[in-house]
């Protein structure tokens, strides 16, 4: 067997078996109220999911760093510009969405307090945090080591629409959403070598959506839409998303593409890996 079908069949083992851990973990949501659920279930996820990448980094002989999951000083700062990315793509949709007209944001009758905010905010940055292990650790990097950046964002941005797929997302928002996040996730992973960047404009993201009313719980906004324009403003935002995505996607293209440049000028010294 030829190391790279070997490194290929890891990862795949590996992105089956993560699903599995959500899957089990899931049940677990109804132990707490419903504020809760996410960060309960995003914990416990995440702990195994990082215990299967120690085991599958141990089954390889390689280190944390060599998959971008160390840490160092540099980890907070990381998370903070990738959070701020995260949110300003949502501002971005949200600034096209209202300027098309047609659509308003109000008051939720039962704001949230900042309990709830900062309840909710965990739990998102817990549940990205275990679809990062999943799909921007080991299984992306290995790939990348074995068969290079392209080949290793495709397949793994499969695995990760098929699971989005599997959690009952209809097929329209299955191939609009997932794939582009798979990109700019992905790019973020290899551009930083790491994973904190890509882990806060996941949960940047997904936190900003939830305070415009933007998932299927609202937050402290509700998104209102005049009756007659609902698919307009679906297609408008979608639109927008993708502009935003590919936009953030680019820009750490370019930044890989520039340390790639750096190492070769160096010749023999490694990329930090750091979380």
């Amino acid at each position: 067997m030829t190391a790279k079908l070997a490194i290929t069949l890891r990862v795949i083992l590996f992105s089956i078996i993560c699903p599995l851990i959500l899957i089990v973990a899931g049940p677990l949501g109804r132990l707490v109220p419903s504020s809760g659920g996410p960060l309960l279930i995003g914990i416990v996820a995440s702990l195994f999911t990082f215990a299967l990448t120690l085991l599958f980094v141990r089954w390889e002989k390689i280190g944390l760093g060599d998959i971008g999951a160390g840490f160092s000083r540099q980890t907070a700062p990381r998370l903070l510009f990738g959070f701020a990315i995260g949110a300003a793509i949502v501002a971005l949709q949200d600034i096209v969405i209202y300027s098309c007209g047609h659509v308003h944001w109000v008051i939720a009758v039962s704001p949230p307090s900042f309990r709830l905010l900062l309840l909710a905010l965990a739990g998102y940055f817990a549940l990205a945090l275990r679809e990062e292990f999943a799909f921007r650790g080991y299984s992306l990097r290995r790939m990348e080591t074995a068969w290079g950046m392209w080949p290793a964002l495709v397949v793994i941005g499969i695995f990760f629409t098929l699971e989005h797929a599997a959690g009952g997302w209809n097929w329209s928002r299955v191939l609009l959403g997932p794939p582009a996040g798979a990109l700019l996730f992905g790019m973020a992973a290899l551009a930083t070598r790491g994973l904190a960047v890509p882990v806060g404009i996941h949960t940047g993201f997904n936190f900003l959506q939830w305070v415009m009313g933007q998932k299927e719980v609202s937050g402290p906004f509700r998104l209102v839409v005049e009756s007659g324009f609902a698919g307009q403003a679906d297609a408008i935002g979608y639109a927008a998303y993708l502009v935003g995505m590919i936009l953030a996607a680019s820009g750490f293209w370019f930044w890989f593409r520039r340390g790639s440049k750096c190492d070769d000028a160096r010749a023999g010294k490694l990329r930090s890996t750091a979380f």
